[in-house]
């Protein structure tokens, strides 16, 4: 299946509702396949009626197209703080950010690599880990987030004021 050609049809689809497609996962199951939509937009947030707006006119889509075959569950979802990667372009959005990149297949002996995004040219990833730089092209990207900081967001505990840290002893 063409998740990117499936993600474009969306993306023109979604055009209306003044939101973009920022990528599409689907994972096969014997049960029950699971079709995931990660919906973007300019200069706010996704909230659940923007969700609920893009399920409806998606399902009303796939229903009259029926690009995937068998049974599926749709969902529809904001891409969270640790927002996935589906493209080289949105990994340029994100540069000097902390990401967390699996490969398809080992580079210099590995496939999972936490690190900076130092560049992006055309479709040519750079990225800072470990004290080196590891360069790829996007098509060896088989899945790719975002890794939240924390502290920025204001999610790491600070000590109450006035306060001191109890040093633990033996």
């Amino acid at each position: 299946m063409d998740t990117q050609a499936i993600a474009q049809r969306f993306d023109e689809v979604l055009a209306d509702l003044g939101l973009a497609c920022l990528g599409v996962e689907f994972s096969p199951s014997q049960g029950q396949s699971t079709l995931r939509v990660y919906l973007d937009v300019e200069g706010r947030e996704i909230t659940l009626d923007d969700c609920e707006a893009a399920s409806r006119e998606l399902s009303a889509m796939l229903d009259v197209e029926d690009p995937i075959p068998g049974h599926y569950l749709l969902e529809v979802s904001s891409p969270g703080i640790d927002r996935p990667l589906f493209t080289a372009a949105q990994f340029a959005k994100v540069g000097g950010q902390e990401v967390k990149v699996l490969l398809k297949a080992p580079l210099e002996g590995r496939r999972r690599l936490r690190g900076k995004v130092s560049s992006v040219e055309g479709e040519r990833i750079a990225l800072e880990a470990e004290g080196k730089v590891f360069e790829f092209d996007h098509d060896a990207v088989e899945s790719a987030r975002v890794v939240p900081d924390w502290a920025a967001l204001g999610y790491v505990p600070q000590p109450k004021p006035g306060k001191k840290p109890v040093k633990k002893t033996k």
